[in-house]
């Protein structure tokens, strides 16, 4: 059964408007979806509570209150050269989200979603976050997953999490 995601409530507010306060979430998961909502159609069928990244990058970005694992796409396109990352394979917005010291500070993990199409570029964000936070990438599925790869996920996070609480502080 899942959780949910933590931090929606039906309707966004419109980005810069006076109602917009910058969301917070304590979600052991926080993912970004793009306007397809393949990542947001995954972390839902997950059991776990997860915290959404804004669309927008208008927004007040998302500020993380614990440890979490970053969930998220890898957008399209092509490495200049072979092994050279993908110019914009990172969405903005989760640039946007890390670009904040206390968000980067607390991610423990990433999992990434992406296309098998893309070649060298499958799930390229989710290599360059987790070499840029220095954290590991923890799984990879394509496009919304499988229900193998919810069932794996499910089963990992939980692992993860247990083993990350037995670490000494």
């Amino acid at each position: 059964m899942a959780l949910g995601i933590a931090d929606r409530t039906g309707t966004d507010p419109v980005p810069g408007s006076a109602a917009e306060a910058q969301p917070v979430t304590d979600a052991p998961l926080i993912f970004f979806t793009s306007a397809s909502g393949y990542t947001g159609r995954f972390a839902e069928k997950l059991d776990t509570a997860a915290g959404r990244i804004p669309l927008h990058t208008s927004a007040p970005t998302l500020l993380a209150q614990r440890p979490y694992v970053l969930l998220l796409p890898t957008y399209g396109g092509t490495a200049a050269q072979p092994g050279a990352a993908a110019a914009g394979a990172v969405p903005k917005q989760v640039i946007k989200f890390l670009n904040d010291e206390h968000n980067r500070s607390l991610i423990r993990g990433v999992i990434g979603a992406g296309n098998t199409n893309f070649g060298e570029s499958y799930c390229l964000a989710a290599d360059i976050v987790a070499a840029k936070c220095k954290v590991p990438v923890l799984y990879r599925f394509e496009l919304m997953g499988t229900s193998e790869d919810v069932a794996k996920v499910n089963e990992g996070l939980e692992e993860f999490w247990t083993h990350q609480s037995q670490k000494p502080a």
